[in-house]
């Protein structure tokens, strides 16, 4: 296998992630794989974006943790992340306005310094000033001939991005494309792979996220209604849906809060159509009385709920799976749903086709639960795993009613399936009430003066006998790796990708490893999932969150505990190296170390920095103290003025609470 992961560093504006997405569109017409990753902040402009590349000749799952190639968009980017880049990689740089000092580069990594000014010259000459934003198609041309690929894909990713524009802004990419190719041909003699190296099947593959899939799987599946309230990371269905409106036929609301796009996709429900919303924490937390209420109609509908750092509005931009227990309990009281976590971007497509059918097919609530990195990172995705010729399976309604011949309708009729038929508002004859308090079959409530003890049992015991039919339905999770296995991973959602790469790294070094991945949450496979864990060795639960909520959960319907955990909760996702570290530091009986690390002081220097005007500052170096009367180990980060490297003070980290001990300033540094 052949990969390479190229990371795109720059302020929010700096146009990263069309540089980014041009790139992996290239690779994936080249017929390479492709998953991407990008750590972004809530604002337009500036700040620090992080994104990603990696790339290979097999299907990858997480986007690693190794760095071949840095193009860095400013200085700050060198500075945070040159040391990243390992042995036989390369860094490049408009070095016209940013500079990289030797110290910062690993042994083995190359500079690759370019004049921006030089080498559009010839460009500038023919189609006029080069703007800022432009030289970033240099940059992907040096890293296209680092990979060893030719233009001819990117020139044509180039061509569909800018088709709006005009012949001429395309030909002046594809010229600055060229010239960034040419420069890094002339100037690096061994480039990191050969061109025709790749072992590429030369097989197109759309480059899409996990929103975008959703969004595809619910037209292709019938949704007729979409109701959303922005909210990130669960905005890009709602904007899928709103551009392909007209095209797809699909009536979309954005509504004034989450309450009513809640009630407004139950409503739509009700009226017969496939109808579907999404929000993230903060907004499902609006949605949950709603949610009950489909559960008691019997109503069939779709919520997204998709993770984000919390609590409250947390961390709007990171990722996180900290929901599980506030989706679970979602409303007051006990009702049939149905509550499923996608482990990719094909398995949410997939998934979501699903809900639909069992949806309509069970008339019930679908809480489908994403996070961050599932729904908005992109990857190259077989296209035959996103066909729109899905199986949709719709129950047939009751047409019209003859209450002489059948008595009258009854729209909760008790049945050994606990399913009853469905008529529409204003089917002749089935006029029925459908309301959000409890019911008999006919739908008079038994709430007020027609309160019933039985009829409550009955219209319950229907109502749950759904839950156990379906659960036949569903597939039941199974062990991945090798039997017999010295340790068992235990994970859901988004993580499965990481901890599917973590356990061959695990295999190669000896330690035969298979993981679970829970996909079904609610109903949940307990007999299955019982005789799966009882029989494993050593069970470690990974996790993106504090508590280990899946561990946990697991426990509540087994009464299995895990022998460990690794969990993450820093807003960033899981890598799979950590997750290795952490394995072999458990079978060794070692205790995690809390304490800031090296890289995670540079951090919080910088971070220290940017928060009181002093961006003119960097870290430049670091050592660690004895605790000095501080109480605690310390680490002093000395700082330099980014244009002089003159000395201008330090900062002083605790090593164990994290804590800013102190801040000294040597010059006067104008902020």
């Amino acid at each position: 296998m052949q990969e390479v992961t190229i990371g795109i560093a720059g302020a929010a504006g700096d146009g990263l992630d069309k540089s980014g997405d041009t790139l992996a569109r290239s690779c994936g017409r080249f017929g390479l794989h492709v998953y991407a990753y990008n750590s972004y902040q809530s604002i337009i402009r500036g700040g620090h974006i992080w994104l990603r590349v990696r790339i290979s000749d097999r299907k990858v799952t997480c986007h690693g943790d190794k760095l071949n190639v840095l193009i860095a968009l400013n200085q700050d980017s060198i500075e945070r992340h040159a040391r990243e880049v390992d042995e036989g990689g390369f860094i490049l740089f408009n070095s016209d306005r940013i500079k990289c000092e030797e110290s910062l580069v690993a042994k083995g990594v190359t500079l690759l310094p370019i004049s921006m000014k030089e080498v559009t010259e010839e460009v500038a000459k023919k189609y006029g000033p080069v703007k800022p934003i432009m030289q970033n198609t240099v940059a992907v041309g040096a890293a296209i001939y680092l990979m060893g690929l030719g233009t001819e894909q990117t020139k044509e990713v180039i061509t569909d991005t800018f088709s709006a524009k005009g012949q001429e802004v395309i030909d002046m990419n594809v010229a600055l494309l060229e010239a960034g190719y040419e420069y890094a041909k002339k100037i690096v003699t061994k480039p990191i792979f050969v061109a025709g190296k790749w072992e590429a099947d030369k097989k197109r593959r759309p480059f899409i996220t996990g929103n975008e899939a959703i969004a595809m799987a619910a037209y292709a599946a019938g949704c007729k209604f979409y109701a959303a309230y922005p909210m990130t990371p669960a905005s890009t269905i709602l904007h899928w849906m709103a551009t392909n409106a007209k095209k797809t036929g699909i009536l979309v609301k954005q509504c004034e809060d989450e309450i009513s796009v809640a009630n407004m996709a139950i409503g739509a429900g009700i009226g017969g159509v496939r109808s579907m919303c999404a929000t993230a924490g903060g907004g499902f937390a609006l949605m949950t009385e709603a949610v009950g209420m489909a559960g008691i109609m019997e109503v069939p509908v779709i919520f997204v709920e998709v993770q984000r750092g919390g609590p409250s509005t947390g961390l709007p931009t990171k990722t996180e799976q900290a929901d599980l227990f506030q989706v679970f309990g979602a409303s007051q009281g006990e009702f049939p749903r149905l509550i499923v976590a996608p482990k990719d971007i094909a398995d949410a497509y997939a998934s979501t086709v699903e809900s639909f059918n069992l949806a309509d097919k069970y008339q019930l609530p679908v809480l489908m639960m994403s996070d961050l990195l599932l729904s908005e990172h992109p990857e190259t995705v077989d296209s035959e795993l996103l066909s729109c010729d899905v199986k949709v399976e719709r129950p047939e309604y009751i047409k019209e009613w003859d209450a002489d011949k059948n008595g009258k309708f009854k729209r909760y009729k008790f049945t050994e399936s606990g399913i009853s038929p469905r008529a529409l508002p204003g089917t002749p004859g089935a006029c029925h009430v459908t309301a959000s308090d409890d019911h008999d079959e006919r739908g008079i409530l038994i709430s007020d003066m027609f309160t019933s003890p039985p009829v409550r049992r009955k219209i319950m015991e229907k109502r749950m006998t759904k839950v156990a039919n379906m659960l036949k339905e569903l597939p039941a999770p199974k062990l991945e790796g090798p039997a017999n296995a010295d340790v068992t991973l235990l994970c859901w959602g988004s993580t499965w990708g990481v901890v599917r790469e973590a356990a061959e790294i695990l295999n190669e070094r000896g330690i035969k490893t298979n993981f679970l991945c829970i996909k079904y949450i609610a109903p949940f496979h307990t007999k299955e999932v019982t005789e799966i864990l009882s029989k494993s060795k050593k069970k470690i639960s990974v996790e993106v969150n504090f508590t280990s909520v899946m561990a946990q959960f697991v426990k509540m319907q087994t009464g299995i505990s895990m022998d460990g955990h690794i969990t993450k909760y820093d807003g960033e996702p899981l890598e799979p190296m950590m997750i290795v570290q952490e394995v072999e530091a458990q079978l060794a009986s070692k205790t995690k170390d809390l304490s800031v690390s090296e890289a995670e002081a540079m951090e919080m220097a910088y971070h220290y920095l940017r928060t009181h005007a002093l961006e003119k500052l960097r870290p430049s170096a670091l050592k660690v103290h004895a605790k000095n009367g501080s109480g605690e180990p310390v680490w002093e980060v000395e700082l330099s003025e980014r244009i002089t490297n003159k000395s201008a003070g330090t900062i002083k980290i605790g090593s164990n609470t994290g804590s800013i001990i102190e801040f000294k300033q040597e010059t006067a540094v104008k902020a």
